[in-house]
């Protein structure tokens, strides 16, 4: 099950040296949406810009405050908790950030094989446009889903993800977060 609006909030991952942001610089971000090209109809070759990456930035806070508002009253991810712009203004930005470069059905048939249905941009607007268009869209269909009722956050020690809970017992986004959580508390209770 891939979900590309987690994807992009887990951007923001944590590891033994602490907080890792994949969209730290302009680089990451390209390599990033290159990797993600085909899911966010971009061309291979895409390049970000320091003001496309900032933005891009601004609106994974947005997305991240979201997914906090959809896990409560679960604690929301450690990862930037305190940076979280209010619900009301990430509202905002993800809305108008799908807004300013809408996408159109269009069908593709060339007579002989089956119709094939794309999706394309409605409006011109540059390729940092539709990136950030497309994860808006990506975040407000998975919060919209009833996957959203399955949203939580890992609260494995250094963990800072959010994830699909893909059935009842699941705790953590991962095998690694489960044993990291399991052995965290068999020291606490032992080290006494």
């Amino acid at each position: 099950m891939s979900f590309l609006s987690l994807e992009f909030v887990s951007t923001v991952r944590a590891d033994r040296s602490g907080l890792i942001d994949t969209l730290s610089d302009a680089d990451g971000l390209t390599a990033w949406a290159r990797d993600h090209a085909a899911e966010l109809g971009l061309d291979p070759g895409f390049s970000a810009t320091e003001e496309s990456r900032q933005e891009t930035v601004r609106l994974r806070l947005a997305v991240r405050a979201l997914f906090a508002r959809a896990v409560a009253p679960g604690p929301p991810s450690r990862a930037d908790a305190a940076d979280l712009p209010g619900f009301e203004e990430a509202l905002a930005l993800v809305n108008a950030t799908a807004l300013a470069a809408p996408t159109a059905p269009a069908l593709s048939w060339d007579g002989e094989a089956e119709p094939e249905l794309h999706t394309v941009p409605a409006v011109p607007a540059d390729a940092s446009a539709r990136l950030r268009a497309r994860l808006a869209a990506a975040a407000m269909e998975l919060l919209a889903s009833p996957d959203r009722a399955l949203l939580r956050t890992c609260q494995a020690p250094r963990c800072v993800l959010y994830f699909i809970r893909e059935h009842p017992r699941q705790e953590w986004c991962s095998t690694a977060c489960g044993n990291r959580a399991r052995a965290a508390r068999h020291y606490r209770e032992h080290k006494k």
